[in-house]
């Protein structure tokens, strides 16, 4: 039984994907003892030189249609349990190998295309463009697919992707892969294929683990804490793949309160006493996190919240504001930066020298806060609503919630007193308003003419 005092007794997400991982070879050695031709050899976890050529033909053993179905998912499942195996250089080189010995048949490709411009008769055209489009699917792309036939093969895509997101940089051929993996993924996590459901207290324990450790926004001290934000007047929901039923895809922390809250602190105090909820009017989303990184670029963060919306709107009359309290995530950086700049236009003489007190233990000292507040306040209204980059809001957060039809409607002042939210947003936060009669009109016209939704109120901080 858990001791609900006790932080979880693990080191966090690399454990985390230590027991999938482990899960996944126990799985996968199920599938090889099931076909008489699989094979496998001892590749070491650096992929030294002399092993390059091994781990070549354990991948050109997946294209090899030879023996099949069964002996096929034995050559996968050998393949992922080799790259499992690996360490970080091991698995860069193995993805570098993917990427480079089993891109496009460029040359075939470009034979097809001659071909093509030459071609009058309708019936060679369409001869042809079928011969092109099959061209144009890549080896590696036919290895990873196979993956997906396979236990906990979506996880381990996912998580290949996640990897590779860290090394790819500027390299084409590693482009390629990286574009490969998300088109798979794309397909198979299309929001019409996922299922929202509430995750409660009495949700499996090994559920309830990967809540605390993929938190992003507000950390989870202790399972006192994660009851805390489960309890009669909190909902969490979140998004799950069929094939991944104990793996949330992104998750929302709701609370049910009376009024807009304006400070995280006291949202998550676990000495304040339980809303009742016949009470509440009003849901505040105080925290959305992706939990799985291999995601990244496939959103499914405004569909949740929509979801959410309506099924709260439908299970409870009494809630008629849905709204966020928002962290900034992205102000300091952005003000550091103003700073640096010796004849900044938004900042003069005066405003410089309050500023100067960022740069104290100022949190503490109210002569110092009470200076900065109008200062930041304004900035950060500046910030939100006139900072951009391609006519689109420089704080990701802000464009979030925007582009999903929010409106900029309060900022809080010392809403997150944590280290975090001073470092990241001078402890200022934001409440984004979902009113669900402006939502259609305020993504068009944001989507559209880049026109921001915000309450008079941000706007004469400006």
């Amino acid at each position: 039984m858990r001791d609900e005092n006790e932080i979880l007794p693990y080191t966090g997400l690399a454990a985390l994907r230590r027991r999938t991982v482990d899960s996944v070879l126990r799985a996968w050695r199920e599938v090889e003892v099931m076909a008489r031709h699989a094979v496998q050899h001892d590749i070491r976890p650096s992929v030294p030189n002399e092993d390059v050529e091994l781990l070549l033909n354990e991948m050109r053993r997946c294209l090899d249609s030879k023996g099949g179905e069964v002996t096929a998912r034995a050559h996968t499942a050998d393949l992922g349990r080799t790259y499992l195996k690996l360490n970080e250089a091991g698995r860069i080189k193995f993805l570098k190998l993917l990427a480079e010995e089993f891109s496009l048949d460029k040359k075939n490709l470009a034979a097809l295309t001659k071909e093509y411009a030459k071609a009058s008769d309708n019936a060679e055209k369409l001869r042809l463009e079928i011969a092109m489009r099959d061209v144009l699917v890549t080896p590696r792309s036919i290895i990873l697919r196979q993956f997906t036939a396979l236990p906990d093969g979506f996880k381990f895509l996912i998580n290949m992707r996640a990897d590779l997101l860290q090394i790819v940089g500027d390299d084409v051929s590693l482009k390629g892969l990286e574009y490969d993996l998300k088109h798979i993924l794309f397909e198979w996590f299309d929001i019409g294929l996922l299922d929202m459901a509430e995750i409660t207290w009495k949700s499996p324990a090994v559920l309830l683990e990967k809540l605390i450790e993929y938190e992003a926004v507000h950390r989870v001290a202790s399972w006192d804490d994660l009851k805390n934000r489960l309890d009669s007047d909190r909902r969490v929901f979140a998004f799950f793949h069929n094939k991944m039923p104990l793996e949330p895809l992104i998750f929302v922390h709701v609370a049910l309160v009376e009024g807009m809250s304006g400070n995280i602190q006291q949202l998550l105090d676990e000495k304040v006493p339980v809303t009742d909820i016949d009470k509440a009017d009003t849901a505040i989303f105080y925290s959305i996190s992706n939990a799985q990184k291999g995601l990244v670029g496939i959103s499914f963060g405004n569909f949740l919240i929509k979801r959410v919306v309506n099924v709260l709107t439908s299970e409870m009359k009494n809630i008629k504001t849905f709204a966020t309290l928002s962290p900034i995530p992205g102000f300091r950086s952005w003000l550091d930066s103003e700073l640096a700049q010796n004849k900044s236009k938004l900042i003069g003489a005066g405003d410089r020298e309050i500023l100067a007190q960022l740069n104290t233990d100022w949190i503490k000292d109210k002569k110092a806060a009470a200076a900065l507040k109008p200062v930041l306040l304004k900035l950060c209204s500046h910030y939100l609503i006139e900072a951009k980059k391609n006519d689109k809001p420089l704080d990701p957060v802000c464009n979030f919630h925007l582009s999903n039809g929010a409106r900029l409607e309060r900022l809080n002042w010392l809403g997150d007193t944590s280290p975090k939210g001073i470092k990241q947003s001078a402890g200022l936060m934001v409440n984004y308003y979902y009113k669900l009669s402006e939502i259609d009109e305020n993504h068009e016209d944001f989507m559209t003419h880049g026109k921001i939704a915000a309450s008079k109120t941000v706007r004469n901080m400006l």
